[in-house]
């Protein structure tokens, strides 16, 4: 007998950010990247997949922000909803926000924003994704927004606005490779934490 639809794909109150600034460079420097195409479909068509209330874009360029709110009325709004309406569903969750803060005000109630991170790093309390998925299943209604990085990663300042940090992603390389794309890191960190085991 098969297991009624609720419990084959359980509803959660999640929410993501991919942060452009600030961000690191290989060096380390604070820099702002550039949003891209990829990253703003991409994302959006693995959210929808998985149930993400939304999807903000975090740039403090206006013109960043503006190219990216093309893009998305091309598909909610213009010849993009007849020509493809499955991907206009899926930008209907997109968002932008010139800052992490104004992304969390946005949130009601105040989620538990959940930083992530290929690099090691102290300072905010680490969970696993077993520890987050239960935590997850024990208040199913509370917002969580996890907030992704694009450059090298996020700045310290971002961390600071952070509840706790998810472990990062290993796989089984011999010399523990991380350096995967965003949109790679949020399909496997959302599969990890959404899907039914």
């Amino acid at each position: 007998m098969s297991r009624p639809q609720n419990e084959l794909h359980p509803k959660f109150n999640m929410h993501l950010a991919l942060v452009h600034w600030p961000v690191l460079d290989r060096k380390g420097n604070t820099v702002c990247t550039n949003i891209t195409n990829f990253d703003i479909m991409d994302i959006a068509r693995v959210s929808r997949a998985f149930g993400i209330q939304s999807y903000t874009l975090v740039n403090r360029v206006r013109e960043q922000l503006m190219f990216a709110e093309r893009i998305v009325d091309h598909w909610k709004t213009g010849y993009g909803t007849k020509y493809n309406p499955m991907r206009s569903s899926a930008l209907g969750m997109v968002k932008t926000s010139e800052t992490l803060e104004q992304c969390i005000a946005a949130i009601e109630p105040k989620p538990l924003v959940v930083a992530t991170a290929a690099r090691d790093l102290s300072g905010l309390p680490l969970k696993s994704f077993r520890e987050l998925r239960q935590s997850m299943d024990e208040l199913p209604e509370r917002p969580i927004l996890m907030v992704f990085g694009t450059g090298f990663g996020l700045h310290d300042d971002v961390f600071k606005m952070c509840d706790v940090r998810l472990e990062p992603i290993r796989g089984a390389s011999a010399d523990d490779y991380r350096h995967l794309s965003v949109r790679s890191a949020v399909s496997i960190c959302l599969d990890r934490l959404l899907s039914t085991w």
